[in-house]
Protein backbone atom coordinates (compact mmCIF):
# COMPACT_ATOMS: atom_id res chain seq x y z
CA UNK A 1 0.00 0.00 0.00
CA UNK A 2 1.15 3.29 -0.75
CA UNK A 3 1.82 5.88 1.45
CA UNK A 4 -1.04 8.31 0.33
CA UNK A 5 -3.28 5.34 0.74
CA UNK A 6 -2.53 4.13 4.30
CA UNK A 7 -2.40 8.07 5.38
CA UNK A 8 -6.29 8.12 3.58
CA UNK A 9 -7.56 5.53 4.84
CA UNK A 10 -5.96 5.69 8.39
CA UNK A 11 -7.35 9.57 8.74
CA UNK A 12 -10.66 9.46 6.09
CA UNK A 13 -12.59 10.87 8.89
CA UNK A 14 -9.98 13.39 10.24
CA UNK A 15 -8.71 15.02 7.45
CA UNK A 16 -9.59 17.95 5.53
CA UNK A 17 -7.32 17.61 3.09
CA UNK A 18 -4.00 15.96 2.30
CA UNK A 19 -1.12 17.73 0.24
CA UNK A 20 1.79 15.90 -1.73
CA UNK A 21 4.01 18.62 -2.32
CA UNK A 22 7.25 17.09 -5.11
CA UNK A 23 10.41 18.09 -4.82
CA UNK A 24 14.40 17.44 -5.58
CA UNK A 25 17.41 16.08 -4.23
CA UNK A 26 15.80 12.85 -2.44
CA UNK A 27 13.97 15.57 0.02
CA UNK A 28 10.96 13.18 2.04
CA UNK A 29 9.40 15.49 4.72
CA UNK A 30 5.83 14.90 6.12
CA UNK A 31 4.65 18.23 8.00
CA UNK A 32 0.97 18.28 10.19
CA UNK A 33 -0.07 21.43 10.85
CA UNK A 34 3.32 22.92 9.92
CA UNK A 35 5.09 21.14 12.50
CA UNK A 36 8.00 18.84 11.01
CA UNK A 37 6.74 15.15 12.10
CA UNK A 38 9.21 13.09 9.50
CA UNK A 39 12.33 13.97 7.64
CA UNK A 40 14.45 11.65 5.19
CA UNK A 41 16.87 14.08 4.91
CA UNK A 42 17.61 14.52 8.77
CA UNK A 43 16.90 10.48 9.27
CA UNK A 44 19.30 9.94 6.29
CA UNK A 45 16.81 7.02 5.82
CA UNK A 46 13.87 6.06 4.18
CA UNK A 47 9.98 5.93 6.72
CA UNK A 48 9.75 2.63 7.66
CA UNK A 49 6.50 0.64 6.97
CA UNK A 50 3.79 2.23 9.39
CA UNK A 51 5.93 5.31 10.76
CA UNK A 52 4.33 8.44 9.34
CA UNK A 53 1.14 7.02 10.30
CA UNK A 54 2.11 6.31 13.54
CA UNK A 55 4.26 9.71 13.70
CA UNK A 56 1.14 11.30 12.60
CA UNK A 57 -1.20 9.65 14.84
CA UNK A 58 1.39 10.72 17.98
CA UNK A 59 0.61 14.06 17.39
CA UNK A 60 -3.29 14.19 16.75
CA UNK A 61 -3.27 12.22 20.44
CA UNK A 62 -1.29 14.91 22.46
CA UNK A 63 -3.16 17.87 19.98
CA UNK A 64 -6.47 16.23 21.55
Amino acid sequence: MSLTAELLKAFELQLDSLELIPSKGGVFEVSLNDELIFSKKALGRHAHPGEVREAIEGKIKTEE
